[in-house]
């Protein structure tokens, strides 16, 4: 692949990721607008928010630092920038998600229970696109990973601990544990299996498709 080839296959990948975190967002933000409890780290930052105010995507922006900081101790090594931009573009998004104003809490418990479920599959997919692109993990992946490496344990159990012991915090600041939360822990890991394969093969048509269009093109 020649030079001009990478940098339109790396402009792909980008907008690949982009629009994966738009989409992830998307969904974390319809997780909490059910009002059935989320995932783990949403918990946290709702928990954050409501003890000492700022805004829920300010928190995920901050908690991620403070574990994109961890992560880089642990490792020794400097983060890739995907994990930065992962961070930041997350949080601001879910701030411009939850100022939509028709995006509300639905009035009935069936109401609330689908959108938790749209909201979980929207949030599997969106992880699976950015994922697919290869740019860097995001925060809460690369503690993992780091911890993973550091102490030899397979990744479920860094990851069930991790899960575990930041959902205990984000309960004690009041953030909001229910049926959504254990909803969401058991559907997300399937949700994200069948949608990351996906996503790839996706990804992978797409780079070709593009190599193949600029090759067509310049051979003309």
């Amino acid at each position: 692949m020649t030079h001009s080839y990478r940098e339109h296959a790396q402009g792909l990948q980008w907008g690949i990721f982009f629009v994966g975190l738009l989409i992830m967002s998307f969904g974390i933000v319809l997780t909490i607008k059910a009002d059935l409890g989320c995932a783990p780290w949403d918990v946290l930052h709702i928990g954050l928010y409501r003890k000492f105010g700022l805004t829920i995507g300010t928190w995920s922006m901050i908690v991620g630092v403070a574990v994109l900081t961890a992560s880089a101790l642990l490792l020794k090594q400097f983060p890739r920038i995907g994990a930065f931009l992962n961070m930041i573009f997350v949080g601001i998004f879910i701030d411009l998600y939850m100022m939509i104003p028709y995006l509300r809490t639905p009035h009935t418990l069936i109401g609330k229970l689908v959108m938790l479920l749209v909201g979980i599959v929207i949030t599997g997919y969106g992880m699976g696109i950015y994922i697919s692109a290869n740019i860097g993990a995001g925060p809460r992946d690369s503690l993992m990973l780091a911890l993973t490496e550091l102490t030899g344990w397979k990744v479920q159990y860094i990851r069930i601990a991790m899960e575990g012991l930041v959902l205990f915090f984000g309960w004690v600041l009041g953030g909001p544990v229910s049926i959504g939360t254990l909803i969401f822990c058991v559907m997300i890991g399937s949700v994200t299996g069948i949608a990351l394969p996906q996503c790839r093969r996706a990804t992978v048509r797409m780079l070709m498709r593009q190599i193949h269009v600029r090759t067509h093109g310049l051979s003309r």
